[in-house]
């Protein structure tokens, strides 16, 4: 997993399977910097995303429920056909911005 910062902004390339393994990996990274960085916005380019499961989905909604009082926002880029299909199901698409954009790191 790639991750970049831009002032209050952090970008994370997750890639491969966000499941029960990987998920408190991911929770743990956005919580610090949430915390130690004072970051408000996360960005998670989901390019190369191939599986997620509840884990990852409740990993996603719960970085969403922090960041919402502190005026922050977590957004959705490049996320696969398939696994769109598996978030639209949870209904994240009606909370969390998902977008397709071009992508360079």
């Amino acid at each position: 997993m790639k991750k970049r910062l831009e002032r209050q902004t952090l970008h994370l390339y997750v890639d491969g399977e966000l499941d029960m393994k990987t998920a408190s990996q991911l929770k743990n990274m956005i919580d610090i910097d949430i915390d130690k960085k004072g970051i408000r916005t996360v960005v998670l380019h989901m390019d190369d995303l191939h599986f997620i499961d509840s884990s990852g989905l409740g990993v996603i909604l719960g970085r969403y429920k922090k960041l919402l009082p502190l005026g922050g926002q977590i957004k959705l880029t490049n996320v696969p056909p398939n696994l769109y299909r598996i978030m639209e199901l949870s209904g994240l698409p009606k909370i969390i911005e998902f977008s397709q954009e071009e992508t360079a790191l």
